[in-house]
């Protein structure tokens, strides 16, 4: 039996994508939640396995495999049973890491911003400035991101421009599930391409921001094939929304609660 270890944090996204493929593959794993609001991935022993300060971390037979893309793509190397997660065809297996890509470069990072500003930010408000810097400085990937919000928040401006490249991530989707037949984004075969992005969906209807394809049944018939899946409700156990972590978004409440938390968030 394979010795895998994961790293990660019940409500991390990219943590969420290598939980569903674990499942998805029926293996037996060791799962050791990091409390990203003490600062659980800045330690120098979680330094050690992953430099970037971020879940999630894979460590197969003592090995160490980050960035979730690379690990979702490794697990499905190394344990192709019961069933591959990537086409059969060289072309076909090419359009489906260019989605991946595609998605870690445009609605991985959207969602973080209306992710921060609706459930994290309140952290952050009556923290004295030098502090906040602090914390941001200590985040080897992270840095930019936070000193971008600030203590006061994304900017409206920059609200949109994340919801605008939600938006094009969902038509692009759309496309997809139309040109290949579905009911998946290449076919008629779950891929890595869905789990890539599975988490950002799930994320925005977490949010109340499902109405952003209530036009595209072919996405709603999308998400719901995955929620009925057996990984998904072992992926998402209780604790894995933000819904769940803050009651206060319950219902899709796009406000940010007041500002008394007990913790500060040191990563997502």
């Amino acid at each position: 039996m394979p010795n895998l270890v994961l790293y990660n944090a019940p409500q991390s996204t990219c943590s969420q994508r290598v939980r569903f493929t674990l499942h998805e593959k029926n293996l037996v794993f060791s799962e050791l939640k990091l409390d990203l609001f003490s600062g659980d991935q800045l330690r120098p022993e979680y330094l050690k396995i992953n430099p970037n300060g971020v879940v999630p971390t894979l460590v197969h037979d003592g090995r160490v495999i980050i960035d979730s893309a690379v690990i979702i793509e490794y697990l499905n190397e190394v344990f192709p049973e019961p069933t591959p997660l990537v086409p059969h065809d060289a072309v076909a297996r090419a359009a489906m890491r260019s989605f991946i890509r595609y998605t870690d470069e445009v609605p991985t990072p959207a969602v973080r911003v209306p992710s921060y500003n609706l459930a994290f930010l309140p952290h952050f408000r009556d923290m004295p400035e030098a502090d906040f810097i602090a914390l941001a400085e200590s985040k080897p990937l992270r840095k930019e991101f936070l000193l971008s919000m600030g203590r006061s928040g994304f900017s409206a401006q920059e609200l949109d421009k994340a919801m605008d490249r939600l938006r094009q991530a969902i038509v692009r989707m759309s496309e997809t599930l139309r040109a290949s037949g579905g009911p998946w984004l290449m076919g008629a075969d779950l891929t890595l391409a869905d789990i890539a992005i599975m988490p950002v969906l799930v994320r925005m209807a977490d949010l109340g921001l499902g109405t952003h394809w209530e036009h595209l049944p072919e996405i709603d018939g999308w998400l719901a094939a995955l929620r009925a899946r057996p990984a998904f409700p072992k992926c998402y156990y209780f604790g894995s929304l933000l819904t769940e972590k803050y009651p206060d978004l319950k219902d899709g409440l796009l406000q940010p609660a007041a500002p008394a938390r007990e913790n500060i968030p040191r990563g997502d």
